[in-house]
């Protein structure tokens, strides 16, 4: 079982996509041949038949334990599972895998040109840049390596 956390925080200023958000889940879920669970909080969209909203801390503990590995974007999931020593894919578009991303996991950056010039802005700030990141394949090749 794999798990997906494909959100991020929800914008402050009412944008639909936070700039940290993958833009290729519907192609990269319909190549993986494995379950996969969706994890996140209300209001989210649904992209895939297995999704579990807000779940506590304990459940996510226990789910991160059974799966086989796991994908998100920077988010609070990539660091809550690094704290339970679980590695995964994390991927990147516009924020640093150098001070974001933790070194146990599969940091994936299409390039460093496309990060955000002050890593510490808002991300509201920051505009939505589909091409900042990896395509499917990219991942799905990180993913046969767990």
């Amino acid at each position: 079982m794999i798990i997906v956390a494909p959100y991020a925080k929800k914008m402050r200023n009412g944008a639909d996509k936070n700039p940290k958000d993958y833009p290729y889940w519907w192609d990269l879920l319909l190549q993986i041949d494995e379950h996969v669970i969706q994890i996140g909080v209300d209001g989210e969209g649904a992209l895939c038949g297995d999704v579990r909203y807000n779940l506590s801390l304990s459940e996510l503990d226990s789910l991160v334990q059974e799966c086989r590995t796991w994908i998100s974007v920077d988010s609070f999931f990539q660091h809550f599972c690094w704290d339970l020593g679980k590695p995964g894919i994390v991927l990147f578009g516009q924020s640093d895998p150098n001070i974001f991303g933790h070194p146990e996991n599969v940091n994936l950056l299409k390039s460093r040109d496309n990060l955000r010039m002050n890593q510490f802005w808002w991300w509201e700030q920051t505009p939505y840049i589909e091409e900042a990141f990896v395509k499917p394949d990219v991942v799905l090749e990180a993913l046969a390596k767990f």
